[in-house]
């Protein structure tokens, strides 16, 4: 086959892919910032007891998480502001849920408060790390990770109960409850012990 055809296709697909890639690094970043924007919608809807609405707002939120990571990774659109971007989302969401839901006295206020307490010990731990090291990076722990599932499963069963009157019969909701208490205490554990250690190498290095 002569050659000046691929060529050619080969000059044509280098033209048209700067602003297919530019929208392909944007796109898990703007189905980030659309979740991240969906949290007082989420606050309202709890505060004015419409929990059916909330349900479908959350899991809504929840794909649009699984979807932008999938992107990310399987198209190569990871980027430097995702890597924050997505697990500040997350946070936002999940802690907004759950103080709502503690207001509105849906969940026991030890649970709000063991919540809220592990993101503001890892949130200002990162901040800690990164003035001294100048060499965070955002990459979730495993532990941390179960947590997050944990905490949305708990979440989306919590929001299916009120909405819908879904009985919980067999203690499944009880039961998550205790499981994201544990995956609490131990991620933010964790990392406290990972960033310390860290952080006490490199000044024992000096």
């Amino acid at each position: 086959m002569d050659p000046a055809p691929r060529r050619k296709r080969g000059t044509v697909a280098v033209a048209l892919s700067p602003p297919r890639r530019l929208f392909i690094v944007a796109l898990p970043n703007l189905i980030t910032l659309a979740r991240l924007l969906a949290v007082p919608l989420m606050v309202w809807l709890i505060l004015q007891d419409d929990f059916a609405a909330a349900f479908w707002v959350f899991l809504a939120a929840g794909v649009s998480d699984a979807v932008d990571g999938f992107i990310a990774k399987n198209f190569g659109a990871r980027t430097v502001v995702g890597g924050f971007l997505d697990p500040l989302a997350d946070k936002a969401l999940l802690v907004s849920v759950y103080v709502t839901l503690g207001y509105r006295g849906q969940v026991e206020n030890w649970l709000v408060i063991l919540i809220v307490f592990r993101d503001v010990l890892i949130i200002g731990g990162a901040i800690l790390y990164q003035t001294m090291t100048q060499a965070l990076t955002m990459q979730p722990l495993l532990v941390s990770k179960v947590n997050t599932a944990a905490q949305i499963a708990l979440a989306v069963l919590l929001l299916a109960k009120l909405g819908f009157g879904m009985a919980d019969s067999h203690g499944i909701i009880a039961g998550m409850v205790h499981v994201v208490a544990a995956s609490t205490l131990l991620s933010g554990g964790a990392y406290v012990a990972i960033w310390g250690w860290r952080i006490f190498s490199m000044e024992d290095a000096r």
